[in-house]
């Protein structure tokens, strides 16, 4: 008769994408006895990937036990068991081969998957905040190592790590946070008039007043007296607003080819409206979709995200615990803010962002980000 197996899983990311782990239990279905433990710190990965390597974990692990056995996978997230389950398409390029390698470890026919709450997932989560943990201190997980007690009063249960805070609820011990200061450029001749203009267009150079609000929110960052390194896109107007603020803070601008705005392809230098009369079809789409490409051969938002997110993980081991101004285009802003919040993508599409103006993302040792400041222009008044 073959055994059968309940293997719970789960993982978890510190920022998603951020420091990002998971745990697996394997279970003896009819004694509900423990009968193998996984899990491991992954780096920097995001909530679903962190979970799919769970489930890999436990089906591995359950395979090295009884290659034969029936396993009843459950896990709290949805995602992965509705696609495992076939019942969801896998859309996602980061999931495809995650979800084939789970799919080959047992012959379908022998799994099962269950969704459960995840307060009845509660063994596979503390194996993968463990794993978080001990990657933060810069060693392995082991099975049964022992987990550092909290201080005196921190509220926690004796050996149950706590996930990390998020935001304003950081604990002071986390030293100084990595802070970008996100500046938008000033305004162009086009800005205005509300026209596309990415890194494929003509370039334009900052209008009169745009060099008025280069030198307000130079005059406004002097005041501060926060920014330690001015990092710019290569684009004139950004290049242009760095070197302003720059002189006005004696610093010097160094340049970075992955904080340049978006390619819009054929709609550079056309307005919405433009663009709606000659390409609605691919209006439609792009906005329909992250995936989607402005027409000819422009750059779709979910390409630029993985550029931003690549670039940002790159200034932040560059300059960790200090304070830099990026001087940036819309969307790169925009997504830097969306990435720290853990927002859909869709969400590019609801914020505002202003010519010259200020935003702020502050990122913590553990991986988490708090957004400080969104838009503002108060120094433009």
């Amino acid at each position: 008769m073959a055994h059968r197996f309940i293997v719970e899983a789960d993982g978890g990311s510190r920022g998603n994408p951020g420091p990002a782990g998971y745990g697996a239990v394997v279970l003896d279905a009819a004694t509900g006895e423990a009968l193998a433990e996984a899990a491991e710190y992954i780096g920097t990965a995001t909530n679903n990937v962190a979970e799919y390597r769970g489930l890999i974990a436990g089906l591995e692990a359950a395979r090295a036990i009884d290659p034969d056995a029936e396993i009843a996978v459950r896990m709290d997230s949805k995602l992965v068991v509705e696609q495992m389950s076939g019942r969801w398409k896998i859309k996602h390029p980061d999931m495809r081969p995650l979800a084939a390698r789970a799919q080959t470890v047992f012959p379908p026919e022998q799994v099962t998957y269950e969704w459960i709450p995840r307060e009845r997932n509660k063994h596979a989560d503390r194996l993968a905040n463990e794993a978080m943990d001990a990657g933060k201190r810069g060693e392995r997980w082991e099975p049964g190592a022992a987990v550092p007690e909290p201080a005196a009063g921190a509220g926690a249960v004796s050996g149950q790590p706590k996930a990390a805070p998020v935001g304003w609820a950081a604990p002071a011990d986390l030293g100084a946070p990595t802070t970008f200061v996100l500046l938008r450029h000033g305004e162009t001749a086009l800005t205005p008039q509300k026209r596309f203009s990415g890194s494929g267009g003509s370039d334009p150079e900052l209008s009169p007043a745009g060099r008025r609000q280069a030198d307000a929110v130079a005059a406004a960052l002097a005041a501060r007296g926060t920014v330690q390194a001015v990092v710019t896109s290569p684009l004139r107007r950004c290049r242009e607003t760095a070197a302003t603020v720059a002189a006005r803070l004696g610093l010097e601008v160094r340049v970075e080819g992955g904080l340049r705005e978006t390619d819009f392809g054929a709609w550079e230098g056309l307005t919405f409206a433009e663009v709606r009369e000659r390409h609605p079809a691919d209006l439609d789409a792009w906005l329909a979709s992250t995936k989607a490409a402005p027409t000819g051969g422009g750059e779709s938002f979910a390409a630029v995200a993985r550029r931003v997110s690549q670039t940002r993980d790159r200034l932040l081991e560059q300059y960790a615990g200090r304070t830099v101004l990026l001087v940036s285009h819309v969307t790169p802003v925009k997504t830097l803010v969306r990435l720290a919040l853990g927002a859909p993508p869709e969400s590019l599409f609801r914020m505002e962002l202003s010519a010259a103006s200020l935003s702020a993302v502050a990122y913590y040792a553990d991986g988490n980000a708090s957004v400080r400041l969104l838009n503002d222009t108060g120094h433009l008044r």
